[in-house]
């Protein structure tokens, strides 16, 4: 135990979870982080990102080798935590505040036993856009080596990690009273006709993230039911397994029938690997991406991705446990391998 005691996990994370951090919404999470954190000894960063909301990065003396690091922000609706039969429940239990305690309590564990080379990482946006992310990528220490980020992986190294391919198909018609349906054009028959055309169209596949596959999240048209409809749109999100330009290359055969904006675009990615841990391979992005500057990524942390997002959202209490000497474990081999050079 280190002289500051060792704080309770699952009553840090019910105190963070307790907290709505609804993207956009980070800023009292934050201050929780920050204080947190500098009541335990760690000199703590505040990195701007908009009005009120800011990633924190806390370090020791020693240039940050490894760093770990997650998300605060959270998906709505927001509801606190309460405990049943052995699980954290509540928003951002395991995506991802339960994960950002267990590597608090890592890393304290870590500079308990003299080890002052790892460092933490927790960005805002993750579930929007990201843009936590890319402000710290453009202030990442130039001496880290390895970033492990974490999302619900229950508890497994990731292999890999598919991409998110976001698009917008927009149809433009003509108006007209529905007596008269020939003398209008109707956007919805025309994003209908697109709609089925992508059902059937052979998409990028890949050895190790199986064959791409998608959503239509949104659509949206039309004036009246008695009126012809002059517009529609409908929103995609491609789960990709490559580069995201090959599904866009297969929609082009729209062209013609609707107009194709690209909205974001998070490419698939191959993760570092260390033996002896479990693995597996993720349908889900992440804020790796975007941190290309932070060192060689890893990702790892507790929880079910099955829960996440959904009104039951929760961890399991021995899961967190696992969790914590899981990154210590793990931070451990890659502070060696970081001091070797290799």
């Amino acid at each position: 135990m280190d002289a500051l005691g060792t704080p309770d996990p699952v009553a840090l994370t019910r105190a963070l979870v307790d907290i709505d951090s609804t993207t956009g919404r980070e800023g009292e999470a934050g201050q929780w982080l920050v204080a947190h954190l500098r009541s335990r000894g760690w000199d703590v960063t505040e990195q701007p990102v908009s009005e009120g909301r800011f990633n924190v990065f806390a370090r020791l003396a020693a240039e940050p080798l490894v760093v770990l690091s997650t998300h605060y922000d959270c998906v709505p609706p927001f509801f606190p935590s309460h405990l049943s039969e052995g699980v954290i429940v509540g928003r951002g239990a395991c995506d991802a505040k339960g994960i950002a305690v267990a590597q608090m309590m890592a890393a304290d564990r870590l500079r308990a036993q003299g080890e002052e080379g790892v460092a933490l990482l927790f960005v805002v946006g993750e579930e929007r856009g990201s843009d936590g992310a890319r402000v710290a990528n453009a202030l990442a220490p130039p001496t880290v080596r390895f970033l492990v980020d974490g999302e619900p992986t229950d508890n497994r190294l990731g292999a890999a990690t598919r991409g998110a391919l976001r698009v917008r198909l927009e149809a433009s018609g003509r108006a007209a009273h529905s007596s008269f349906p020939e003398l209008g054009v109707s956007a919805i028959d025309k994003l209908l006709d697109a709609l089925m055309v992508v059902r059937g169209l052979t998409l990028p596949d890949d050895p190790l993230l199986g064959r791409t596959h998608y959503s239509v999240g949104r659509i949206e048209g039309g004036v009246a039911p008695n009126v012809v409809s002059p517009q529609a749109a409908a929103e995609l999100l491609f789960r990709t397994v490559g580069d995201g330009r090959e599904v866009l290359d297969a929609l082009a055969v729209l062209d013609g029938v609707v107009t194709i904006e690209e909205v974001a675009d998070v490419p698939a990615v191959r993760l570092h690997l260390e033996p002896g841990f479990e693995t597996a391979v993720f349908p889900f992005a992440t804020d790796v991406p975007m941190l290309t500057n932070w060192g060689l990524p890893l990702l790892m942390g507790p929880g079910s991705i099955h829960v996440a997002h959904t009104d039951h959202e929760h961890l399991v209490i021995d899961e967190l446990h696992a969790a914590v000497d899981l990154y210590v474990s793990l931070a451990r081999r890659l502070l060696r391998t970081a001091r070797s050079g290799r």
